[in-house]
């Protein structure tokens, strides 16, 4: 029998760019950061806007829609909001409620937005997450600018291209890779975050320090203290520095949509999310990723990839942070008699494309991919690490 085969090859490039601006009091008139933001195009027209906050946010600036509708009256040449900012559920466990994005897309298609229109999200990452995975199915891709409000948000996940929901009691799920029109960072939203939001966020600033900037691990290390007790200034210097070392892996490790299996920022990740699950969400994102580099610095140390020295800084900073190092939830057996927290590798081994690949510090500052874990250092590491810290959920 005759066969044949007739095939054209398919390729193409993408390029993509959008700016990430660090700033104070956003919404102030005089601060045309975010109005040239959104002209940075110079498209020449009027532009339609939807603004969706964060409930924490607007809980704690009750003036804040007074102060946006001011500032798009000052712009209203080019600016037009096209209705009152709507308030979104804030939080992890808004994440997991599934009509969470469907009713942000409701409302968009409501005010009947284009793709050329903008869509304005300011919050923490939850929001983020929950507010752009809509606007990144709507149309395919509204554009979304984003304001990121809290320490985790402004260092790391508001500043990337991801954003998605917790389905099926699985830690981001469902999602999307959708670049932002632009990230502006203001500052002065940190003055009122509680100790929890404030403090958790700092481990994604200790999370790339580790495998990537060994100088920013000794500045984190000598100001521990001055973040614990508030420093703005230093806390803005930390979230600046992380920002841009979480923004230059994407840019340059050569995989911006993680279409391989290794994920180097997940670095404390695979027990983290199954933490954060184990408590029902109570345990802060931050808090359960500390607990989880604690867990795999203890690794690299014992597979001799980091000394003792540096693994005991590495403890000893964060501790210093208010960081928590061990929680009770480690320990919490299954019904096999099997620690609960290890089938967090399986969840985190099919998350990553079915091989298990784990980033540890080796040495500080650089990282190596592992493929396997050795179970009998994951306990000892929970047993040991009891004894260095306290239980995260009694913080």
């Amino acid at each position: 029998m005759k066969t044949s085969q007739n095939t054209y090859q398919q390729e193409f490039t993408m390029n993509y760019s959008y700016p990430v601006h660090f700033t104070h009091n956003i919404f102030n008139p005089d601060n045309r950061l975010l109005v040239d933001t959104i002209n940075r195009l110079n498209e020449n027209r009027r532009h339609r806007i939807q603004i969706f906050i964060d409930s924490g946010v607007a809980d704690t600036w009750p003036n804040l829609n007074s102060t946006i509708n001011k500032y798009f009256k000052t712009y209203s040449d080019t600016l037009q909001l096209i209705c009152e900012p709507e308030i979104v559920l804030g939080g992890e466990q808004a994440k997991n409620l599934r009509n969470s994005s469907e009713r942000v897309m409701e409302s968009i298609a409501d005010h009947h937005l284009c793709r050329q229109s903008f869509v304005i999200i300011i919050g923490g990452g939850s929001v983020l997450d929950i507010v752009g995975l809509a606007a990144s199915l709507v149309h395919r891709g509204v554009r979304q600018i984003r304001i990121p409000t809290t320490v985790l948000a402004q260092d790391d996940s508001g500043v990337g291209v991801k954003n998605g929901i917790d389905a099926y009691g699985v830690k981001n799920y469902a999602g999307t890779f959708a670049p932002p029109f632009g990230v502006l960072i203001d500052f002065d939203f940190l003055k009122t975050l509680n100790t929890k939001y404030w403090t958790g966020g700092i481990a994604e600033a200790y999370k790339v320090a580790i495998i990537k900037d060994a100088d920013f691990l000794n500045y984190l290390y000598e100001h521990a203290t001055d973040l614990k007790n508030r420093n703005q200034e230093i806390m803005e210097q930390v979230i600046q520095r992380s920002a841009i070392i979480h923004l230059k892996h994407i840019a340059e490790n050569g995989d911006p949509f993680e279409f391989g299996t290794a994920r180097p920022l997940d670095f404390g990740h695979w027990s983290a999310h199954k933490l954060e699950i184990m408590s029902g969400y109570e345990l802060g994102h931050g808090q359960a990723v500390a607990i989880g580099i604690a867990l795999d610095s203890y690794y690299a140390w014992q597979t001799n990839h980091i000394t003792e020295t540096e693994f005991r800084k590495i403890i000893t900073a964060l501790i210093n942070t208010g960081l928590p190092i061990w929680s009770s939830l480690l320990e919490r057996k299954t019904s096999g008699n099997e620690l609960e927290i290890l089938s967090g590798l399986d969840d985190f081994q099919e998350h990553l494309g079915g091989e298990l690949h784990v980033t540890i510090p080796a040495p500080i500052g650089n990282k190596i991919e592992i493929n396997e874990m050795d179970k009998t250092i994951i306990k000892q590491a929970i047993n040991d690490l009891a004894f260095l810290g306290s239980d995260a959920l009694t913080r």
